[in-house]
Formats: structure tokens, sequence, C-alpha cells
């Protein structure tokens, strides 16, 4: 399953936006549940600078979606209710691109404006903890980053919202800064109350599910769990295959994940076939980059 943005006929003082976007795979059915869920996801978005950011920023074309907020946010009034909602994704775009203080100074003003205008808005605000405590977990600011995980579940609870979809990112996001701090049994039930959300919410073959069970296989190892490992990997790898590109880095994660736990059971077959498909990926992306390199200088 793959979108592509073919291309943006935008320019900086244009008033409107076209961007042309093509899905490849749709034909197999196997992915129409999931592409269908994506569909619906955008679908129910109004169509507006802000929607359009939301698209190009889940593709990864960060600098194009910031453009796409910051043109929205010079249209807006100061006084303007949506406001906290742009601060939100502009400081996702930050976030993405690993600008982190700008990023906290964006979710910093999100949560300024929630809290005043929507006091009792415990979804909103939750979400914008949520990603202030990812922003602390990336600049090693774990006690920070715990805090603010647990501000969000504790705000989604008030709100009796405890099977939201997004509380399983929350129980994610603690699960790994319990397995950073190698509390390996307080992780694990963070990842499996993750998985039963993620279960409830989204198609057999999301990439989000594929995540979970490759957290739980990393925990399952550090136990001491191979066979589990293994098990949970294997699902992890079959979810990640359909869902994801063939050189998606994730898919390569999976297949370095196995092969450790192979080897630790010196099952040296399955770790030399893991690898060699381990390796693939990096040749395959050496050259891609290459390429990239060679086109670029070529334009300088």
């Amino acid at each position: 399953l793959n979108f592509s943005v073919e291309r943006d006929l935008s320019s900086d003082d244009a008033t409107m936006s076209i961007i042309r976007m093509t899905l490849c795979s749709d034909h197999d059915n196997d992915l129409k549940q999931l592409y269908d869920h994506m569909k619906n996801e955008y679908d129910r978005e109004e169509t507006n600078l802000l929607s359009l950011g939301d698209v190009v920023r889940n593709m990864g074309k960060f600098d194009l979606a910031e453009k796409y907020y910051r043109r929205w946010l010079s249209e807006l009034p100061s006084n303007d209710l949506s406001l906290g909602g742009l601060y939100q994704h502009l400081g996702m775009v930050a976030d993405a691109k690993g600008e982190y203080d700008t990023s906290l100074e964006w979710y910093q003003k999100s949560l300024e404006i929630l809290v005043k205008t929507r006091p009792y808005d415990h979804v909103n605000i939750g979400n914008t903890h949520n990603s202030i405590g990812g922003v602390h977990q990336k600049k090693g600011d774990r006690g920070r980053a715990l805090e603010s995980y647990n501000r969000a579940v504790s705000l989604f609870k008030q709100a009796h919202d405890e099977n939201h979809q997004k509380m399983a990112w929350f129980y994610n996001n603690i699960g790994i800064i319990y397995q950073e701090e190698n509390k390996y049994f307080e992780a694990l039930d963070f990842y499996e109350k993750s998985l039963a959300i993620k279960k409830k919410h989204l198609p057999a073959d999301h990439p989000d599910l594929g995540g979970s069970y490759n957290n739980i296989g990393i925990v399952q190892d550090c136990l001491g769990h191979s066979d589990l490992a293994l098990n949970h990997y294997n699902r992890s790898l079959k979810i990640r295959l359909k869902s994801l590109p063939a050189q998606h880095p994730d898919i390569a994660s999976t297949y370095r994940n196995m092969g450790l736990v192979y080897e630790y059971k010196g099952k040296l077959n399955e770790v030399l076939i893991l690898f060699q498909k381990y390796i693939s990926w990096f040749k395959v992306m050496a050259r891609s980059r290459l390429v990239l390199y060679i086109c670029t200088a070529s334009l300088e």
C-alpha cells in the first residue's frame, strides 16, 4: 500500500493548492480494509490547508506540511478557537524534523489555549500532554516524559475514555520508557494494554499492530522468552510485509530482531537467511541514496 504525491501546484501567494495523489496496490483485497480505514480517516477532515498539511505530513513531506500550516496560521485571526489545534500540528512537524525545543514551544502554546478555552476537553488536552512527553523522551528526559504520559492517561480516564484509540499510544509510550529503564515486566504490561486497545479500533493488517507485536517481541526477548519473542516477531513481520513498502526500515528491523533470537538459540541457518535479508535492505538503501546524491548534484 503506497501513496505518492505526484505534484504540488501551489505557490507562496496562491489562494488554492492542488495535490494529485496516487494509490498503488488498491487492487489487493487483503489491503482493502486498511485502505478504507485510511481513506475514511482523511475523508472526515474538512478540506483546507490544515487537512492538506496532515496528508503530506503523514507521507513524510515535513517542509511542505509546515508550509501549509504556516499559511493557514497567517489566515486565522489571533483569537480563533482552532489555533490550539494548529499549534499542535506545527509542533508535530518540528518534532518530526528533530527541532525539539521549537516543538515544545508550539505544544506549550497549544496547551495554554486549550486549558484556557476548553478546560474540560480532557481528550485534546491529554493528547497535547502526550506530545510533550514524546519530545521530552527524545531529549532523554524520561522523568518529565513519564509525567506527561501519565497526565494524558489520567485526563482520558476523567473523560471516561479508557478504551479510546489514543490510549493505545499513551500506554505504548509508557512501555517504551519502562523498557529503556530495563523494567521489562512493567513494559510488557503497558505494551499488552496498548495492543488490546489497538485491536478494538484498527484493521487486522494495520502497521500499528505490527509495531505492537514487535515491541512485545523485544521485551519477551529481554526476559529470556525466545519462543514468545519469535512468535510476536513473526506476527509483526506478517503485518509489516502486507501493509508497508517492501524497503521500509521497520521490516528490516524485524528481520534483525528475529536474527538475533535465532543466533541466541544457535540456529545459524535461520540467522544467515534473516541477516541476508537485512543486509540486502541496506544495499538497496545505499543505492537509492547514491542515486539521490547524483541527481541532486546534477541540479546544483
